[in-house]
Order: structure tokens, then sequence, then C-alpha cells
């Protein structure tokens, strides 16, 4: 049943044969919210060029810091980096960084870095990283949010990668496309967050969500909705070989 219900919702997002066909997206993208604000690294609505790979987890950003710096994301490594790739900072095994954090527990540089790495790679890719070889999934019990029945998958990591959270929950409307993604904020406590996406565009036969809102979800499941811990907004989406 899982996998009859991923097969349905790559094809609704444009399907598995047009994803593989392409190996990167660049994005600009703009974001900010009360998360990094808490960390000590507010957001500043500078528009930045987000470029993710799609069969494996790299990610950098640009500008990071300063006019002529990026970031340069793996699992296991992360740097900032000047355009000619000359390192300014980096860290290995990072999320090692994180142990003991709490919500509020302050960032430096590379933790916010590494943060936005990883989480940009798994929204750019969404819901396709869903079927990467070594991930599983699982189908869950329909949910009702906002007067709309959402379909559900349980989405679980494999070592070697990085994220939110191992489970995340992916929740897809009657169209079948993304609507809700639920996670724990491993690197700050653990936090229980709501996102939702929308304002999906067609690019390249593909269907990618431009805005997502995430939430702190609150004791009773709802998300708290006058604490919006990070927003994104997405533009300029492309795809490449």
């Amino acid at each position: 049943m899982a996998n009859d219900l991923l097969t349905a919702v790559l094809d609704a997002h444009g399907g598995s044969e047009r994803w593989l066909g392409f190996q990167r997206i660049d994005a600009t993208i703009t974001s900010g919210g009360l998360m990094f604000e808490m960390k000590g690294q507010p957001q500043d609505p500078t528009p930045r060029h987000m470029t993710a790979t799609l069969q494996r987890e790299w990610s950098s950003v640009r500008p990071f810091g300063a006019d002529d710096q990026k970031t340069d994301f793996t699992p296991d490594r992360i740097a900032i980096e000047k355009l000619d790739g000359s390192i300014v900072a980096e860290r290995h095994h990072p999320e090692d960084s994180f142990v003991g954090h709490d919500l509020t527990t302050p960032w430096d540089p590379l933790q916010r870095a590494y943060f936005n790495g990883y989480a940009l790679w798994t929204y750019l890719t969404s819901p396709f990283l869903l079927a990467l070889p070594g991930f599983t999934v699982q189908e869950l019990d329909p949910i009702e949010d906002g007067g709309t029945t959402l379909a559900g998958l349980q989405w679980h990591i494999p070592p070697g990668f990085i994220s939110h959270s191992s489970p995340q929950e992916f929740y897809f409307g009657p169209d079948l496309l993304l609507a809700r993604h639920d996670y724990r904020v491993d690197v700050a406590g653990s936090f229980s967050a709501i996102q939702y996406v929308s304002n999906f565009d067609e690019v390249d036969g593909i269907q990618v969500p431009t805005t997502r809102r995430a939430y702190r979800r609150g004791e009773d499941g709802k998300p708290i909705l006058d604490e919006l811990m990070v927003w994104i907004d997405l533009d300029d989406v492309r795809f490449s070989v």
C-alpha cells in the first residue's frame, strides 16, 4: 500500500522518470523566522542562491556571511568557503556539535550553515527523496487538517544521511501534492514542527512548492500559529543535468 501511494504521489509531482533525468536544482531563496533569532543567527531578507544535487545529499548557498562566500554541505562536513573554493571555516562530523542543545542554545555560523544545508536539501528534493535507495516509507492513517483529508507517508532515514529527524511524516492533499511536512528538529532539542507547503509551480514538468511555513507543534497536535519558526519562499527554480 505504501508503495502504491508513493508511486501515485511521485506521478502527481511529475513522475520518477522525469525527476531522474535531472541531477541538480537551483533556486533563489528568501527566508527567516523565529528560530534563527532564538539561535542568535537572525536571517536578513537578502535573496540567496541555493543549489542542491538530487540523487546525493549535497547543497550550497551563496552569499553566506559575506558577498564572496558560500557554504559547502554534506552530511559529514560543513564548510564556509570563498567563491574560489578556499576554506574560511570547516567542521567535520558537524552533527556532534549539537549534542546537549535545546531550542534556545545559540548556534555558531557553521551550525547555521549545517542546518541550512540539510534542511534545504530535504525540502528541494521532496517528495522524490522518499524513493531514494535505502530509505523506507510506510503508509499512515489519513488525517484531517483545515477541513481537508490528507494521506500520509512516514519516512525513515538510513545511516549516511542527515535531516531533521527519523522518522518524518509527509502528508498529501486530494490532488496528491505535498501539503504538510511534520518532523522533530533534533539539532534544536527535538522540538516538533508542522510545515505547510503551498503555491506550486510547474518547472520542467516537475511540480515544485514555492512557499513553506513551519510552526511549532503544540501539545494538542496543532500548529502554534504565533510561533512561525521558519518561513521560506522560492523563486526562479530550475533543474539541470
